[in-house]
């Protein structure tokens, strides 16, 4: 018996603007595309967009994936017949050759180490027996998997002043990343809020892979978030929210009690500082890739 499912599949590269992202797709789904994907085609950030938008870069690759045995002759006319309206500086077409594609995607997926001890490791991973600090995490829907420098600069942070004993805020939690990390580093209690469902879920499902007990980490929205100031907050978001939320940070602070944020780039510096300085003292920063982490104390 011959299998149906193709040996290889055809994907096609469109370099173009958004403006014209809505046509491309649909001239793309017309022709049986399986799948369609948007890239950078720039080098501009996305950052953490708010539940419900996708916002897209100005430059992109539009990239369509069809069968191997589908005849794109047509498609190819239509696309470069409308290159010049579209918008469409390059087209490409390559041949992609079958393969396991789970595992190539978990093969993209090494361990990582942030300061001296701390490690995440993908579920699939082999978890070596020894005494440094460990996060299962996996890549998923909510942001934070460690890869980002906003990320990796809070982990750092973190690796190296351990908040043991101490109540901690994971302030725009996402995956849940931060608040396991202070978990596993001996935080006595940690209030994580996102104002995404999704990363609440995927906090609570992070807990479960680390083996961490329900009280340890507790998930709230922002409007339910206990008003108890705590020892260490930690925020990583986006410049004009962390600008926004200073007197609320201050608010949930302990007098003495130590404040990270990240989610800034270096050119957002000054803003932070101006609204920060007001409540926290011995403000320092940290750089990492063109974004930086603000670290201070509350003051009396």
């Amino acid at each position: 018996m011959t299998s149906s499912t193709p040996q290889s599949w055809q994907q096609i590269n469109c370099y173009c603007t958004k403006a014209f992202q809505d046509e491309i797709s649909q001239c793309m789904e017309t022709a049986n595309a399986l799948s369609i994907t948007f890239q950078d085609a720039g080098d501009t950030p996305v950052l953490e967009p708010l539940p419900g938008e996708t916002p897209l870069w100005n430059d992109l690759i539009l990239t369509a994936l069809f069968d191997g045995t589908d005849n794109l002759s047509t498609l190819l006319l239509s696309l470069e017949s409308n290159k010049q309206h579209w918008e469409i500086s390059k087209i490409d077409l390559e041949r992609l050759e079958d393969q396991d594609w789970e595992r190539a995607w978990m093969d993209d997926f090494k361990p990582m180490k942030f300061g001296e001890n701390l490690w995440i490791y993908p579920s699939w991973n082999e978890i070596p027996e020894d005494d440094s600090t460990k996060i299962i995490l996996d890549p998923g829907l909510a942001f934070g998997s460690g890869t980002h420098p906003t990320t990796a600069l809070c982990l750092e942070w973190l690796d190296a002043n351990p908040p043991q004993g101490l109540s901690v805020i994971d302030y725009g939690c996402g995956s849940g990343i931060l608040a396991i990390a202070a978990a596993k580093l001996g935080s006595s209690t940690i209030f994580a809020t996102d104002i995404d469902h999704q990363a609440l879920i995927a906090t609570k499902d992070n807990r479960l892979k680390n083996q961490i007990p329900e009280s340890a980490i507790e998930t709230y929205f922002p409007k339910e978030l206990p008003t108890k100031p705590v020892d260490l907050l930690i925020a990583n978001i986006l410049s004009g929210p962390l600008v926004e939320l200073a007197e609320k940070f201050a608010q949930l602070t302990k007098t003495k009690g130590k404040i990270v944020l990240s989610g800034i780039l270096e050119e957002q510096t000054d803003n932070i500082i101006t609204a920060y300085q007001a409540y926290f003292s011995q403000l320092q920063i940290a750089k990492k890739n063109g974004w930086i982490r603000v670290t201070g104390q509350r003051n009396k």
